[in-house]
């Protein structure tokens, strides 16, 4: 059967449905101070050896950008904070921060 479409649309919790979001967080998560930075270290390094002199403690970090579907900020934020806290960071070593735009 080449050539035929499919009947049928993609269904709404599919990853192929067309969705409208209307915000995005952009999260940033850090290490927390004291804690050991080893691919910091490494950075800094590497930076020395290129010739980049006047450069002191690097740390290194995560960036993530999540489109969210919603139009409530305080829902919004909230669902954020559950996403940083149960999974994009480890707050037991980490600080996370992130703004929403939209």
């Amino acid at each position: 059967m080449v050539g035929m479409a499919c009947a049928h649309p993609p269904l709404a919790n599919s990853p192929l449905a067309i969705r409208a979001f209307n915000m995005k967080a952009r999260i940033k998560i850090t290490l927390k101070n004291g804690v050991l930075d080893p691919q910091g270290k490494a950075i800094e390094g590497a930076l020395a050896s290129l010739g980049f002199s006047g450069v002191g403690d690097v740390r290194q970090g995560k960036y993530i950008e999540v489109d969210l579907n919603e139009t409530d900020e305080a829902k919004a934020k909230a669902a954020v904070d559950k996403m940083c806290k149960d999974l994009l960071a480890n707050t037991v070593i980490e600080n996370y921060s992130y703004e929403l735009v939209g």
